[in-house]
């Protein structure tokens, strides 16, 4: 699994989202996704729609993410 793969997945499973994925190493991920359906949601919330949309790689081909998640709201105002 490699950064490109992982935004693409990311992209798909959460519509209209942008994701911007990385990793040094490829196994250890570090991605900011922006998404109008975060609006309003906690955190923990976020990050388990981001992991549904990766679904069981999560874990398996995909070892660790570290998220940070936003709305584009947020984005905007430099959060």
């Amino acid at each position: 699994m490699d950064a490109a793969s992982i935004r693409e997945l990311i992209e798909r499973g959460l519509p209209g989202s942008r994701a911007d994925v990385r990793s040094d190493d490829g196994v250890h991920f570090e991605a900011t996704v922006v998404a109008e359906a975060f609006e309003g949601k906690p955190p923990l919330a976020r990050h388990r729609m981001v992991y549904a949309a990766l679904g069981d790689r999560m874990g398996g081909e995909i070892h660790a993410l570290a998220l940070r998640t936003l709305s584009p709201g947020e984005q905007a105002a430099g959060r």
